[in-house]
């Protein structure tokens, strides 16, 4: 039998350690929603990097900036230098932030020079101009879709369901509540959700709540693993929680879904933005 000597036994019971996640910033002269979407929508492109994310917004005087320069400094001197990203209109501020010796990607300066060009004009350094109220219309649609998307959370509610955009139809926990807040707070859209539970089957047809309503409902499904993993998280070693009882509530949906030809897709792999897209395609929907 091969003995096991000292540098053996330590190379055993010693965890690897894993990479230090690297420091991202989000910087905006403004609520920062441009910064976090465009700079996360790059970041996906390397899962194989953890990142230590934080968002600064309102960064709209030099002295913010300054600010900003002194917490990625001491970020850059605990390890790499951290990935900026930065949506600031002022030159003289965003100067302030490409001193910190961070990698400073601007998200806006070279496609603003070049609209500049294109136009024959110079931009505005007003600020908050992209996230303004602009069409006010448009800014209270949202707000009641979040009203109808909050009233109509998890089959609360039947009330006005003929005025939904979409309905999206799943198991708990499979994804439907954020995705019905995306759509609504980002599109302005009626969605409403309804969660297929046991009473639900063994009906080879939709819920009688939603069915009148078959051509407005899409499916979201998952894995089962990933089902039982969400689920333990809020209840813990129950039947709710098992990967039998997962696998069995997502083969019933799905085989649901197709049945009444619903269209839907599987949410362990994608984004809410991406599955709010997806829906929007597949459903011919506009904002």
């Amino acid at each position: 039998m091969h003995q096991l000597n000292g540098g053996d036994v330590d190379s055993l019971i010693q965890p690897r350690i894993a990479a230090a996640p690297r420091s991202a910033y989000f910087v905006s002269d403004s609520t920062g929603v441009t910064a976090e979407t465009l700079g996360n929508a790059l970041l996906a492109n390397f899962p194989g990097i953890g990142f230590q994310r934080h968002t600064v917004p309102f960064v709209d005087t030099v002295a913010g900036a300054q600010n900003v320069v002194r917490d990625v400094r001491a970020a850059a001197a605990a390890g790499l230098a951290p990935i900026v990203f930065a949506t600031v209109k002022s030159a003289q501020i965003f100067s302030e932030i490409d001193s910190s010796g961070a990698v400073v990607i601007d998200l806006l300066g070279g496609h603003l020079r070049e609209l500049e060009a294109a136009l024959g004009s110079s931009a505005s350094e007003q600020l908050g101009q992209f996230h303004g109220v602009g069409d006010i219309e448009k800014y209270f649609a949202r707000m009641r879709a979040v009203e109808y998307a909050i009233e109509h959370d998890d089959g609360q509610s039947m009330r006005a369901l003929d005025l939904a955009d979409v309905i999206i139809v799943a198991p708990s926990r499979c994804g439907k509540t954020p995705t019905t807040m995306y759509l609504a707070l980002q599109y302005g859209l009626l969605v409403a959700n309804y969660p297929l539970t046991d009473d639900d089957f063994p009906s080879d047809g939709l819920p009688r709540t939603v069915s009148p309503y078959l051509g407005r409902c899409f499916g979201l499904t998952t894995t089962p693993l990933r089902l039982s993993q969400v689920r333990h998280e809020r209840r813990p070693n129950s039947t709710y929680s098992s990967l039998a009882q997962c696998t069995l509530e997502l083969r019933r949906a799905e085989d649901l879904y197709r049945r009444n030809r619903v269209p839907f897709l599987n949410s362990s792999t994608k984004s809410v933005e991406e599955m709010s897209a997806v829906i929007m395609q597949s459903m011919r929907l506009r904002s």
